[in-house]
């Protein structure tokens, strides 16, 4: 099977690490393999499937770097409120999983053939409907949205989904017990994201968690966070 190339800028690059990450343990379980390219101005992976078909797979993880990564920096950009920045960050990660099924949904339908790929350049030129949608998202908020109003509009979403995730020190897992590494996407790495973009209804908390993380729970997930 052919190779595939997918690239990106390099000011993005932490996005190609994210899905070389993602699929290249299953390129090796099929005799494949996969490689880092860095250098200039683009970044890009290398993905030899070897016996298997990692197309679906890329395909996927592509719809989430675009559907996490790239609505967070664009919402970060245009999104104009008087939060705090932890604040204003977890408002863009309950943004991004109140619609994430759709997102994906739609990036999946403009795809073609993966092949040679660039994501810079898919998002530019195929995906103008979905930046318009993101903006009128952002022109409903109030410049004037509040620390309360937050915490209502993420009560709602938790009290509208039944996902389970669980939370076993600094790792966050999802419902088949795979680690979520989602926050790597908007660039820094944190729990309390991480937690956020999986769209949890329900957190169990496997062990004891640090005093940080606890209060965290307890404000944003309340009855829904449960302790062992």
């Amino acid at each position: 099977m052919e190779e595939i190339v997918v690239s990106d800028g390099s000011a993005r690059s932490v996005f190609i690490t994210y899905l070389y990450n993602a699929v290249l343990g299953d390129a090796v379980l099929a005799g494949g393999s996969g490689e880092l390219l860095f250098g200039g101005e683009r970044a890009a992976v290398k993905l030899c499937p070897g016996r298997g078909d990692l197309r679906c797979k890329v395909m996927d993880r592509i719809a989430e770097i675009v559907g996490i990564g790239y609505k967070y920096a664009f919402m970060k950009e245009k999104l104009r409120v008087c939060l705090p920045k932890r604040e204003k960050k977890l408002l863009i990660a309950a943004l991004i999983a109140a619609d994430f099924e759709g997102d994906r949904a739609f990036v999946r339908g403009k795809m073609g053939e993966i092949g040679q790929f660039s994501i810079d350049g898919f998002y530019m030129f195929r995906l103008g409907a979905l930046r318009e949608k993101w903006t009128r998202i952002i022109d409903y908020i109030p410049e004037g949205f509040s620390s309360s109003d937050l915490l209502k509009f993420c009560e709602f979403l938790v009290g509208e989904s039944k996902n389970k995730i669980y939370v076993k020190g600094n790792v966050v897992f999802g419902e088949n017990f795979a680690p979520l590494r989602r926050s790597r996407l908007t660039g820094e790495e944190d729990i309390e994201t991480e937690i956020m973009l999986s769209d949890a209804g329900f957190v169990y908390c496997l062990g004891e968690v640090e005093k940080g993380v606890e209060d965290f729970l307890q404000k944003y997930y309340a009855e829904r966070a449960i302790f062992s």
